[in-house]
């Protein structure tokens, strides 16, 4: 049952699959063409027209650059790093787009994990396979402005990384050759400005390209980024041509498509992603929204289905080219790689073995609310005063931590009586968390720790937001449901109590049944003294029916020798070599996680199911 319900709440469509094989007469050519082609659900036909008889004659084919005909991702990603810290120091998070104005769930995942965590959300770094122009349209939506100034932040820390640059698919070279040969005018038309541009241009391929390409334009050669359309048109009339079905626009996103459907020139997607038939019917599927305006007029997996595009309309119109594409296209060579998959953590939901619950108790910061900005502070103001409060001598030995992480975590404390730049800069690790790594067994040390940290909170507090945007309806049907809940945190009463009261205008005042704080047991957290004392005001004895949910390892520990049902929320989204570190389940650090959850809908899913199985 249980397995079956996650099933059912992860969705399904039925889809209608063609294969286009064309083959043709003669001995001069002979190929197929392979692209699969969805079809959305009802009567609205395909969501994608990939027939090469119903394309225009391509006089022109401009390119994107990055993503399809070069691989500039390492320089990109290292510099997407660099800027989104400075997102708040531009103030540009509260120009986030909200959540509800997504078109996706991934977007809405990505808006939340850069909001709490000023960072890319792993499954986008995993994955490499989008552009920092799809990431700025996915978290800013239509704010050109906060786009303008997020592309110039990040072309300040580009400039630290760009060089690292390699051909997207082998033979690039050949085949810009071969549609030379063909007659086929080429060009670029990036968002990357020019000066990254024309140096990248002379070093891929060691400088070949140049005298391959036609006509360039690049983001300050005009106003506005794609999706406008005026890049497409500065290309163009650099060569004397117009927009119009005969010039083909080759990239590798939606934004591309849309950028020249907005031109009037035919819109080809070129999927070096890899990405999968769900993805393309969720990106491309008509919708009021998007008007039908959206739709790529072809896909093509590589270079060589490009060209198997224009063998097809040779046939057609034999004519169209210079000479036979047999003759001008080079030796078929392999599309660009599938990135690698993501591992996914253990403990999933869907084959974990755990009793249905009767009290559900949440961990409060980084798993029902977001306090992270005010926690950081506070950390950082008192990690100076370790030496005058006479604990600096109390750090842990090093060499007796869980991992190489926990060990370098206490060594730079131990130098620079602050965080790591790296453990700022991830926002992924409690307060708590921090204080069990330095001082490990000393309670002593931690208690005053933990004194100090609230006197210096005390000046940062206030701020906090939910961590999911409806993480409310989610304790509302909880209240809905046969079975109590409760908060459980470190902070003090006194933050507790005040943030409650502040989260989204007081509306969760009433959702709990119960709250336990930090000061209100003589130990916090990892000791289970909080929750034990939660179980006895609620009348109800210590057990696996009894469900302790948190963000950190510090909570697991507390539920595990509290003999509760551990769940770790995994909004951090540390994936599983990260996770197997972090529960490595050996004799020194042997508490586990009993299921783990990527976020609220999995966990809701989950009570459901085990309430049902």
């Amino acid at each position: 049952m249980l397995v079956a319900a996650l099933r059912i709440i992860e969705g399904c469509a039925n889809r209608l699959q063609i294969n286009f094989v064309r083959q043709a007469e003669g001995s001069h050519l002979d190929f197929k063409y392979p692209t699969t082609l969805p079809l959305c659900a009802g009567n609205d036909g395909p969501l994608m027209m990939n027939k090469a008889t119903q394309l225009a004659i391509p006089h022109t084919l401009l390119f994107d650059w990055h993503g399809t005909l070069v691989d500039t991702l390492d320089a990109m990603f290292a510099a997407m790093e660099d800027v989104l810290p400075q997102l708040e120091d531009l103030d540009l998070i509260k120009r986030l787009q909200p959540e509800s104005a997504c078109r996706n769930p991934d977007d809405c995942k990505l808006i939340r994990y850069i909001r709490i965590y000023r960072q890319l959300h792993p499954k986008i770094l995993a994955e490499r396979r989008v552009s920092r122009t799809d990431i700025f349209n996915a978290i800013f939506g239509d704010d050109r402005e906060a786009k303008l100034l997020a592309h110039h932040a990040y072309n300040q820390c580009y400039r630290k990384h760009y060089g690292k640059v390699h051909t997207f698919q082998s033979g690039t070279g050949e085949y810009l050759a071969g549609l030379k040969q063909l007659g086929i005018k080429r060009g670029i038309a990036t968002n990357r400005i020019r000066e990254f541009f024309d140096y990248e241009i002379q070093m891929v391929d060691d400088g070949e390209w140049a005298g391959l390409i036609d006509t360039t334009a690049c983001a300050d050669d005009v106003t506005h980024y794609k999706p406008d359309p005026e890049i497409i048109h500065c290309a163009l009339t650099r060569i004397g041509q117009t927009a119009d079905p005969h010039s083909w626009y080759v990239g590798d996103s939606a934004l591309d498509v849309l950028t020249a459907k907005n031109a009037g020139i035919t819109a080809i997607f070129y999927n070096g992603g890899g990405w999968t038939q769900d993805y393309l019917d969720s990106v491309f599927k008509p919708s009021i929204e998007k008007a039908g305006n959206q739709q790529p007029d072809a896909i093509v997996g590589s270079l060589e289905d490009l060209f198997d595009l224009l063998a097809a309309i040779q046939l057609r119109t034999p004519s169209a080219f210079n000479c036979p594409v047999s003759r001008a296209r080079p030796a078929a060579f392999p599309p660009h790689s599938p990135p690698p998959q993501r591992l996914e953590p253990d403990w999933h939901p869907a084959v974990a073995q755990i009793s249905p619950p009767k009290t559900i108790l949440f961990d409060w910061h980084a798993t029902l609310v977001d306090t992270l900005d005010a926690m950081y502070h506070a950390v950082d103001d008192m990690l100076p005063e370790l030496q005058q409060l006479g604990i600096l001598d109390c750090l842990a030995d090093p060499t007796l931590s869980r991992s190489r992480e926990d060990a370098r975590l206490i060594e730079y404390v131990q130098s620079h009586s602050q965080l790591h730049p790296k453990i700022k800069a991830d926002r992924k690790i409690s307060r708590t968390d921090i204080f069990e790594v330095l001082f490990a067994d000393d309670q002593a040390a931690k208690q005053t720790a933990h004194k100090v940290f609230n006197h210096h909170y005390r000046k940062h507090y206030g701020t906090v937001l939910p961590f999911e945007p409806q993480v409310k309806n989610l304790l509302k049907g909880l209240r809905d449901l046969p079975l109590a809940t409760g908060v459980i945190t470190n902070r003090d009463r006194e933050f507790f109590e005040h943030e409650l009261k502040a989260v989204e205008d007081g509306s969760w005042v009433g959702l709990f049944d119960h709250h336990v704080s930090g000061d209100d047991t003589p130990r916090r957290k990892p000791h289970p003294d909080q929750l034990l004392k939660a179980a006895k005001d609620l009348g109800q004895p210590p057990a696996a029916d009894i469900w302790y949910v948190g963000d950190s390892t510090t909570d697991i520990i507390a539920a595990k020798r509290a003999g509760m049902t551990a769940v770790f929320f995994n909004g951090a989204q540390w994936d599983l070599d990260w996770l197997q570190r972090l529960f490595p389940g050996n004799d020194r650090y042997p508490h586990q996680p009993d299921v783990v959850v990527n976020d609220f809908s999995e966990f809701w899913a989950l009570v459901l199911a085990c309430l049902h199985k």
